[in-house]
Order: structure tokens, then sequence, then C-alpha cells
């Protein structure tokens, strides 16, 4: 190996250390790796500035200020009480309720914030049954993930594959939709029957939730009613992008522009909802990759995988998929996806029919990124929402249930997969 190529597998695998061990904030990682390979000469400013995905980092950037307006209508507490009227207060009733409101908001929105904005509530609630919480955030960290997987925009590393491989909204709801469906019907009984068992909710505690009127977390009306029209809008836009010739950041920019202009918020408060430690991350790790392709590692290991599978598609599929699912359950899926992204481009270009390796990578990454506490960013975000509020959730603890659990999601994945390729 060169020089060169050495360098950038140090520093790659010097900055997942880092971000596993968190033994600094993984945006700095990120960001000072990307310098390292800058002073080292391994890449030029201007080669690192091209490797980063600015379709990623607009859709990011946009759909977080678009949250940031429409919280501030008291949205997505309505939901969260009225989930509860429907469910009657009932333990079990309220963690399905959850988990499927957490996957829908996770597959239109994007899955770490809606972890921002359901995690809180679930603690509120929680407190005013006064029964431990626990539970209910675990089954919410699988539901975001899961349920990110179904879109375009759900999950960062779809935004990545969609944008690489030219991939439509619509696209993401036939390939990847179906299966989450069947993953969320198998998994909801298996939370009731894991956890719902042992809380107890008194009947005193049952009524002062359902005294709750849905009407009266309403924080501003006007507003509220425009979220809903703007949430519409944007999700018919988000599936007829490549219909209207739009990039997905394009929309998700304009919609966030549009409810600054309409709710008469200041731009502050969208701007306040971007979570910059994640754009920063993004940032650095996209020039990582970029230098390790710029040097030929990506090309090698594109190489090294059509060897090993001896160019057979559906083995490559397979290989993939559960590699994907192992990898982003003890890396986070985001750095995976930006090393597999140019791995992948690589083979395209030798004339293997890639479709069926990009929707792997996608289920693959983002399922298995539910295996443990630092396999996606919404689990982190959860988890530190969790020990922060008093609801401490363990590396271990959550690892014993979910690992199993993921596993079990790859095996549906699996089938599926054979099925339809």
């Amino acid at each position: 190996m060169a020089a060169m190529q050495i360098i950038s597998i140090v520093v790659f695998v010097a900055v997942m250390v880092l971000v596993v061990t968190e033994k600094i904030p993984r945006a700095l990682a990120a960001l000072l790796g990307a310098v390292v390979l800058f002073c080292a000469g391994v890449v030029d400013f201007n080669t690192g500035v091209g490797s980063i995905d600015f379709n990623t980092l607009g859709v990011l950037c946009g759909m977080m200020m678009f949250v940031a307006i429409v919280r501030q209508s008291g949205l997505f507490e309505y939901v969260a009480i009225a989930a509860v009227k429907i469910c009657k207060g009932k333990p079990w009733r309220i963690m399905a309720a959850f988990v499927l409101v957490t996957a829908i908001f996770s597959a239109f929105l994007d899955n770490v914030t809606t972890i921002l904005l359901v995690g809180p509530m679930t603690i509120m609630l929680c407190r005013m049954l006064e029964i431990d919480a626990t539970p209910f955030l675990i089954a919410e960290i699988f539901a975001s993930n899961i349920g990110g997987t179904a879109t375009l925009i759900g999950d960062p590393p779809n935004i990545m594959i969609g944008s690489a491989a030219n991939l439509t909204f619509l696209d993401f709801i036939i390939y990847d939709s179906p299966v989450i469906i069947i993953i969320l019907l198998i998994l909801i009984p298996i939370f009731s029957a894991l956890f719902c068992r042992r809380l107890y909710v008194s009947e005193e505690c049952m009524q002062k939730v359902m005294a709750v009127s849905g009407p009266d977390v309403i924080l501003d009306k006007p507003l509220f009613k425009k979220s809903l029209v703007m949430i519409a809008l944007t999700i018919v836009a988000f599936m007829l992008h490549g219909m209207l010739h739009l990039e997905p950041s394009i929309i998700a920019l304009a919609a966030a522009g549009i409810m600054v202009l309409i709710s008469k918020r200041d731009f502050e408060i969208a701007l306040q909802g971007i979570e910059w430690s994640t754009i920063g991350f993004f940032l650095g790790i996209f020039i990582i990759v970029g230098a390790m392709v710029h040097t030929g590692i990506i090309s090698m290991l594109s190489q090294g995988l059509v060897s090993v599978s001896g160019g057979n598609v559906v083995v490559l599929m397979l290989v993939l998929l559960w590699g994907s699912a192992l990898f982003s359950s003890v890396l986070d899926n985001i750095p995976f996806v930006a090393t597999m992204v140019p791995i992948i481009a690589v083979m395209q270009s030798t004339g293997i029919d890639v479709s069926p390796l990009w929707w792997a990578i996608s289920l693959g990454a983002c399922l298995g990124g539910n295996g443990t506490l630092v396999g996606a960013s919404a689990n982190v975000v959860l988890s530190g929402i969790s020990r922060k509020e008093g609801y401490p959730i363990t590396f271990m603890r959550f690892t014993k249930v979910a690992f199993p659990l993921m596993i079990l999601t790859i095996a549906v994945a699996t089938v599926y997969l054979l099925i339809i390729f």
C-alpha cells in the first residue's frame, strides 16, 4: 500500500474508535480526522469538499428546521394525548400506539428529530401513569429505526443511498415499506409480551391522564392547522420529487422556508432546531470516506467483495445485508453507509446489476442500527434523554433485548429480499 492509502485507513479507523468509545464528541472526531487528511496531503481542499453530499445535508437541515417550527404548534403533544385516549390508558395499548406513532413520524420526518419529540412526551405520560418509562423508550428506539427505514427521508443512511443511486421517495415506499410493515406487526406483540405484563396503572392515575384534553395542549391553533397542511404537502412533494425533477434537499429547505414565513416565527427558532453536531459529523465523515475513494481503498474493497461472492449478485446481496446489520450494530450506521456507497458505485461501473445491493444496504444498515445503543444516532439521542430524566438505559440492558430482535428483523428482511429479487 502507498503511504497515502495507509494514512487514510489509519484516520478512518481512529475516528471510528473515537466514535464508538465516545471519548470525544463524534462530530469533533470526524472533523479532526478530516483536518488530519488535509494536513497530511492525502486530499486537497477542493477534493475534500467535492466528497461532501450536500443533498443529504440539505434534507437534514431542512427537516430539522421544519420540525422546529411545527413543534411550536403543539401538534406532537396533541397526537400523544389522542393516542393515550384511544388506548384508554392501558400500558400495552399505549406502547403499541407510541410504537406506531414513532414509526410513522420517523418515516415522514426523520428518526432523530422524531425521537427528540416523542421521547420527552413518553416520559411525561409515564410519570402521570406512575410507571417505568424505560420499556417504552426501548420500544421507541426500535420503532424510530424501523420506521425510518421505510422512506427516503426517514433515516440518514437512506438519504445517502437515495442520493447516490438516484432513488426516489416512491422507490423506497415500493421496496422498503412492505417488509417494514411486516416487521412492525411481528414486533408489537413481542414488545407487549416482554414489557407490558410487568406494568400496572392504578385507576387514579388512569383517570388523571384521561382527563387531559387534546385541544388544551395546542399552543397555537392557526399554526396547528398550517402545520397539518404543510406536512401533507411536503410528504406529497417528496413522493413526487422524481417527477418534479427536484432534489429532496430542495423540497426540505423549501418546506422549512415556507413554514418560517407562514408561521411568522423568528428564523432563529428554525436554526436552533438544527443539530449542528450531526451536520458537523456528516461533513467530516464525507471527507474521510472521500479520501478513501481518492486513494483507491474503496476500489480495493469493492474488488474483494466481488471476489468473495464470485460475482453472484444474490450471494453479494445477502453478504451485504448481514454484514451491514452486524457492522451497523456496533458502529454508527452513518459512517458505515458512507463507506459502502462508493463501493457499490464502483461495482456498478463494472456492469454488475447493483439494484438489490442498494436495498440490502438500506435494510441492513437501518435495521442493524437497533443492535446496540451505539448502532444509530436515534439510540444515542434517546438514551441520553432517558438518562437525564432519571430512566437510564444501560448498554447491556438494551443489547440483551435489542440484539436478538435485530437478528429477527434481518432474518425477515432476508426472506423478503430473496422473494423479490
